[in-house]
């Protein structure tokens, strides 16, 4: 299935490639900097759970269920980690999430380049009528990123889910539909260019 085949998308600030066992001690390098698995709001796994959370992707990916990327910067360190996730083949329509930046990548261009390689490979490669973003309500950083690059708020599914301290979570659903991802992709790009204020 076209959608769910690995590969690895280039930019200049950096790549992403499927993702690895091998990338593991680096990945937890990058989440314990900053104490990012602390945040309760989002998910981030920690240093000592980095192993089972790549293997619990890693096995979703053989389900079908996900296509996970582990974010290399521009020395080719693990910075992070997203995936391609509820992954209709059909329609066709990914989510782009399980997204996690080290403390040093953030508001950096490594995480917006990600964005427009990704969306770019959803769209032009493989034809999909929408990309979906999903976030807690509670993670503004998340919500204000999404948000800036052109995602559009579709709902909030209330009392969706648990937050891991055991707060109900209500989850904002955001898209980028096919005919705003030439609108989208000049943003991304202007942004890349220090042109957006």
């Amino acid at each position: 299935m076209a959608l769910i085949e690995a590969v690895t998308l280039n930019g200049p600030y950096g790549s992403l490639v499927p993702l690895s066992l091998e990338h593991e001690p680096a990945l937890a390098d990058a989440s314990a900097g900053g104490d990012l698995f602390k945040l309760w709001y989002t998910n981030v796994p920690s240093p000592d759970t980095m192993g089972a959370n790549i293997r619990w992707r890693l096995e979703q990916q053989e389900a079908g269920e996900m296509l996970p990327f582990t974010v290399l910067d521009s020395q080719g360190v693990p910075a992070g980690m997203t995936t391609f996730t509820n992954i209709d083949a059909t329609t066709p329509r990914v989510e782009i999430g399980y997204t996690w930046y080290a403390r040093r990548a953030q508001r950096t261009p490594l995480n917006t380049q990600c964005k427009l390689l990704l969306l770019a490979h959803a769209f032009d490669t493989l034809g999909c009528l929408a990309v979906e973003f999903r976030t807690s309500t509670y993670n503004r950083a998340s919500r204000r990123a999404i948000e800036r690059i052109g995602g559009k708020l579709d709902g909030i599914l209330r009392n969706h889910r648990y937050h891991s301290n055991g707060v109900v979570r209500d989850t904002c659903v955001y898209s980028i539909i096919a005919p705003e991802w030439p609108g989208v992709k000049v943003q991304l790009e202007a942004m890349l260019e220090g042109l957006v204020l």
